[in-house]
């Protein structure tokens, strides 16, 4: 072969890292997961489903995005409100298979964690994900592993591909499974959590068991090994979802491929992989708990409109802005965007509009013709939890 891979030195699998340059990052993630519990420990009980749904609708759509699968995040929300026993918005998709196929993967990842990953489960995971089918035009093995045909990881156009990386043969992998499954169940007594989610992650995308779908899959692990990292909390169920990485790879897919390709490429210290997942897991904390956040300032802005009489259009547009939480709603909520919304004239869309401003829902972030609004946030010190029947506290 025309490079050396990290599969083909001598003592592959045994990984080792530099202890002394991850001891500072591993323990500000630590630090960051532990705040992040405190907060979800503090939560109203009313609000964790919310909660549980905005972290889940991150975390599917991110999955699938660093991939380039963009799934309708209407349809995620739909799928998730009606597993979550939510309300569902008027007008709300139903869900592809794609979607229900993804959601059903990673609710099991982090659901029955003392149960032993094997690899029928994962085969059943990669059928899920291909529910409607292979992603592409290319016909593949669903729900078994990889043909004997050389599993290659490749870019560029046909003539001048770059090879990025090659997974082991074929022949090799069904031991090579056993030994990464037996090691998930029974990991060295000593190692960190943290760090034993960061080698699975990359374990699993070396031995590239599938023809499609393994970094999805292998994300999919990640939030297993970090669910059960936590499983000492009483929201076990919260936590688990509220430590997924995958919203904050697709932030820095770009480093995460090339982080992945330089280990690969590499022997086996794989200190520099650890290091950048470390710092992933404390990135996607404080994220994650600005959800949280985000979650709660929704549950009171409605309550301080509880008696605003908004009629149905102007709900969907503001559960569109609040959606968009923590980020904000990309240029605004603008007249163009809201009649697109919510079907009706320009007149009936201004004056609804209008009457979000004179109440205080909204308000004007730019002028002319251009117009566009965004939350208009209340002071919430002394605003009441909203009650778990509130029907618009999603």
């Amino acid at each position: 072969m025309a490079s050396s891979w990290i599969w083909q030195q001598p003592d592959w699998p045994r990984f080792r890292w530099d202890s002394a340059v991850l001891d500072s990052p591993l323990g500000q993630a630590r630090a960051a997961r532990q705040e992040l519990l405190i907060r979800l420990e503090t939560l109203e009980p009313t609000l964790n489903r919310d909660v549980i749904s905005a972290l889940l609708g991150r975390e599917s759509l991110g999955t699938a995005a660093i991939e380039g699968e963009l799934l309708d995040p209407a349809q995620v929300r739909s799928s998730i409100a009606r597993r979550l026993c939510l309300p569902l918005a008027e007008g709300q998709p139903a869900a592809s298979a794609q979607v229900e196929g993804l959601l059903d993967v990673l609710l099991e990842a982090t659901s029955a964690l003392e149960g032993r990953l094997t690899l029928a489960t994962l085969n059943q995971w990669h059928q899920s994900l291909f529910a409607n089918g292979p992603d592409g035009l290319r016909a593949i093995r669903i729900g078994d592993l990889r043909d004997a045909a050389s599993m290659q990881v490749l870019s560029g156009a046909i003539g001048r591909e770059r090879l990025h990386f090659e997974a082991p043969p074929r022949d090799r992998l069904e031991d090579q499974l056993d030994a990464f499954l037996h090691w998930i169940a029974s990991p060295p007594a000593r190692l960190d959590g943290l760090l034993r989610a960061g080698l699975a992650h990359l374990w699993f995308l070396t031995l590239h068991p599938y023809e499609d779908g393994n970094g999805r899959l292998a994300r999919a692990i990640t939030d297993r090994l970090l669910a059960q990292d936590c499983m000492t909390t009483s929201h076990q169920e919260l936590s688990g979802r509220a430590m997924g990485i995958s919203a904050q790879i697709l932030r820095e897919r770009k480093g995460y491929y090339a982080v992945l390709e330089r280990c690969q490429r590499g022997d086996l210290d794989v200190t520099g992989w650890l290091l950048w997942f470390l710092q992933q897991l404390t990135a996607a904390a404080i994220s994650n708990g600005a959800v949280v956040d985000a979650v709660q300032r929704k549950a009171a802005f409605w309550w301080s409109h509880r008696h605003s009489g908004f009629n149905g259009r102007q709900q969907k547009l503001l559960n569109r802005l609040l959606d968009a939480e923590p980020g904000g709603f990309t240029g605004g909520m603008t007249l163009r965007k809201a009649i697109s919304l919510t079907k009706v004239s320009r007149a009936t869309a201004w004056r609804d509009l209008a009457d979000l401003v004179a109440h205080g829902a909204i308000e004007p972030i730019s002028k002319g013709r251009s117009r566009a609004y965004r939350l208009h946030w209340p002071d919430f010190p002394d605003v009441e939890p909203p009650h778990a029947d509130d029907p618009h506290r999603l």
